[in-house]
């Protein structure tokens, strides 16, 4: 048995900008070993991202049912085979979010379901239809967003990078009590559920698993973490993080480039 002197039973971490590197590898061989040592401490580990689940699976390859997942931003959770949660938006919210959308052409808006996410012709390019598909697998064409049948999770408008605050505040005035902005930043904004974040989804693995949020620990890089970094015991922000992400963390550990959740996990789960 390998010590786990801090009795960790859950390991959380967003992707983009934290577990990833830059050009989107991460040392497998190091990894696989780390997740060894965790089993044999019965600690989880958990992928919690604003990206498309079927996107986050795939980094994982012949493995991905040994993970849990949060994906969506909180708005998708399962744990391993199984499916816990699924956020639902209200008919009401998604009216009120596409005649809002309408009003600022130069927001590229992606609508996300639980089958699939969905571009509107004639409202985005060809280009930024194959960029997004990078993060969302399963992504359609459609000719009118109202016409789409499938559960909606949330909303995923890219703005401006430099009208990333202003478009948030915009958002979080036109929208209240319907849906919450939330941002990884570099344009790119979250319309969430409201109480579905990240941290809800690991309080769902929390209770299904009958552990302590003090037994949790997180790694993120974003605004969209910051629920997360606050709810577990043990809050990393990674260096290439801003500032604000840094103050709300216990710790800051080595940027996404030096494998800085690899180091980490290194240190908390070492080897005999």
């Amino acid at each position: 048995m390998n010590k786990n002197p801090y009795d960790i039973k859950l390991v959380a971490m967003d992707m983009d900008g934290t577990f990833a590197r830059r050009d989107y590898t991460y040392d497998i061989p190091r990894f696989k070993e780390i997740m060894t040592r965790m089993k044999d401490n019965d600690c989880q580990f958990v992928v919690a991202s604003g990206n498309q689940y079927y996107q986050l699976r795939s980094l994982f390859p012949g493995y991905y049912n040994e993970l849990s997942f949060v994906a969506e931003n909180g708005a998708f959770v399962k744990d391993r085979e199984d499916m816990l949660f699924s956020a639902d938006i209200s008919r009401d919210a998604i009216v009120a979010t596409l005649e809002l959308l309408k009003k600022y052409p130069e927001v590229k808006n992606v609508m996300c379901g639980l089958e699939s996410a969905y571009c509107e012709i004639g409202t985005v390019s060809d280009e930024f239809f194959e960029l997004t598909n990078k993060y969302y697998y399963r992504l359609k064409w459609v000719d009118d967003f109202s016409l789409v049948n499938d559960k909606i999770l949330k909303f995923a408008p890219t703005v401006p990078e430099e009208k990333t605050e202003d478009y948030c505040e915009l958002f979080r005035n036109e929208l209240e009590g319907l849906l919450i902005p939330t941002s990884s930043g570099h344009g790119s904004v979250d319309l969430i559920a409201p109480n579905c974040h990240k941290a809800s989804g690991l309080e769902r693995l929390v209770q299904r698993w009958g552990i302590n949020p003090k037994q949790c620990i997180a790694f993120g890089d974003g605004n969209n973490d910051l629920e997360m970094i606050s709810y577990c015991g043990r809050g990393y922000a990674m260096e290439n993080a801003p500032d604000n992400v840094k103050k709300a963390a216990d710790y800051i550990c080595p940027s996404n480039d030096e494998d800085g959740v690899l180091v980490i996990l290194d240190q908390l789960f070492p080897k005999n």
